[in-house]
């Protein structure tokens, strides 16, 4: 049984596959070294980036997260702005500190090899680390597998590297109609089921503030996005594209006298807070998993257009919100996936889609039927979604595509909201096809910059 915080994350950008999962993935790598008292042998690594990895991990700055993890860095604690001096430091000296302690040579562009052509049949994200001592000899070497949402699987393992749950919670479920069935069983919202499970592990107080944290980090993310009190919002987003913020711009227009006049400015305003987040995400920035990097925006977009344009919102709203979209990201978790080298953007934006648009359906007082219906509309329009970032890079046409992705959501929630929650698909069943549809995807379309737009749009 996943938790609410198994599904948001905190981290940094620009990709919670391919760059906070090869974080994790080298940081597990260097401590069990240390468990194993191999660390101060280690004179030498090697690291191996197959498939997905390999082919978009420089634009993912992959290489860059596996750096990170090497030097014992994690996701959640990391300051973005050292990151990048850490790096530099590496790659001019070519000296690594393992967990900071153990100074090794270690060359990146020898040391990491970028494998795109060749996959390994566990998933499309694989990664080999291998550490040697002085005479040569290998001390430790180990598969690791980036499953999506920053999700962490070793070569062997049973299950992610998730926090381990040892008590079981009240109400476990599985699939969606078993959480239905729990919420008409118990006359109550999917929030306080899911809320009941987390207090299994932790106190309410604990999980409360931890989820208000998270929301914190959302607001934070989309104030620098925005360019507020960020210097760097300024500037050109990372790469080749050389690609331009536009939601400072965007901010700075609908902030001006009259722009409340327009009746769809509040949809100017949803675009803004989407492009900000993944704006900053592109940027290396720190963001929240909801439940990918790539889709990071569409959560925090909803949920601020919740808190600045429903009348009534309220902090246990945006509580309720957060474990519903909760709930729905560890069903396509746990029966589907969260990796768009795995299924495509769908399995990213679109879980993103319908895992906001549940949620909003419930902040605003909706059943559990409704709720479920937004969930299965905001997926359901989002089938055969593909993942195919231009230049490897998650700039075009991820950040527009999370502006998009927030706007059906709060449509989603609008239609199932106007309905008494009957309805005719059922969010298992749009799970299954989102799977069905990944598995007979071309590869070319799965994160790998080989198809679509990566390969029509020319890189200037």
């Amino acid at each position: 049984m996943l938790s609410a915080f198994d599904i948001f994350k905190i981290g940094i950008g620009p990709s919670s596959s391919h760059t906070v999962g090869p974080m994790r993935a080298a940081l597990l790598f260097a401590r069990a070294l240390e468990a194993q008292a191999q660390l101060p042998r280690v004179a030498r690594l090697q690291v191996e980036l197959f498939g997905s990895l390999g082919a978009t991990g420089r634009g993912h700055a992959t290489d860059q997260g596996v750096l990170l993890g090497l030097l014992g860095e994690a996701p959640d604690t990391v300051d973005p702005g050292r990151a990048m001096a850490r790096i530099a430091a590496v790659r001019r000296d070519r000296r690594l500190a393992l967990l900071g302690t153990h100074a090794i040579g270690f060359d990146p562009q020898r040391d990491i090899a970028f494998l795109g052509e060749r996959s390994l049949p566990e998933h499309p994200n694989a990664m080999r680390l291998a550490a040697f001592d002085a005479a040569g000899a290998l001390l430790r070497e180990a598969h690791y597998f980036s499953v999506g949402g920053g999700f962490v699987v070793e070569g062997g393992a049973e299950a992610p590297a998730a926090g381990p749950h040892e008590v079981a919670p009240p109400f476990a479920f599985g699939t969606g109609d078993e959480l239905m069935a729990l919420a008409r069983a118990q006359d109550c919202s999917i929030a306080r089921l899911v809320m009941a499970n987390e207090c299994a592990w932790r106190p309410e107080a604990e999980v409360r503030a931890t989820l208000l944290r998270i929301w914190q980090v959302m607001q934070d993310c989309v104030h620098r996005g925005l360019g507020l009190d960020n210097a760097e919002a300024g500037q050109p987003l990372p790469g080749p594209l050389h690609l331009r913020r536009r939601a400072p711009a965007l901010y700075r227009r609908l902030t001006q006298a009259g722009a409340a006049s327009d009746p769809l400015a509040v949809m100017d305003w949803v675009n803004a807070f989407a492009m900000a987040v993944n704006e900053e995400n592109a940027a290396g920035g720190r963001v929240v998993t909801a439940p990918t990097n790539g889709a990071a925006g569409i959560v925090p977009a909803v949920l601020h257009y919740y808190v600045r344009f429903v009348p009534g919102a309220t902090e246990d709203g945006v509580i309720d919100f957060l474990l519903t979209a909760a709930a729905i990201g560890m069903l396509y978790k746990t029966n589907a996936s969260i990796s768009g080298a795995e299924v495509g953007c769908q399995g990213e934006v679109g879980v993103a889609c319908s895992m906001a648009a549940g949620a909003l359906a419930a902040a605003q007082g909706g059943t559990p039927q409704q709720v479920e219906n937004a969930a299965e509309i905001g997926m359901e329009h989002n089938l055969g979604l593909t993942c195919d970032p231009v230049g490897g890079l998650v700039q075009i046409p991820c950040v527009e595509r999370n502006a998009m992705g927030a706007v059906k959501a709060i449509n989603a929630a609008r239609m199932a909201l106007q309905g008494d929650g009957t309805h005719s698909v059922s969010l298992d069943a749009v799970i299954r096809t989102m799977k069905q549809t990944g598995e007979d995807m071309k590869s070319t379309y799965k994160e790998t910059s080989l198809g679509g737009l990566a390969v029509n749009v020319v890189e200037c």
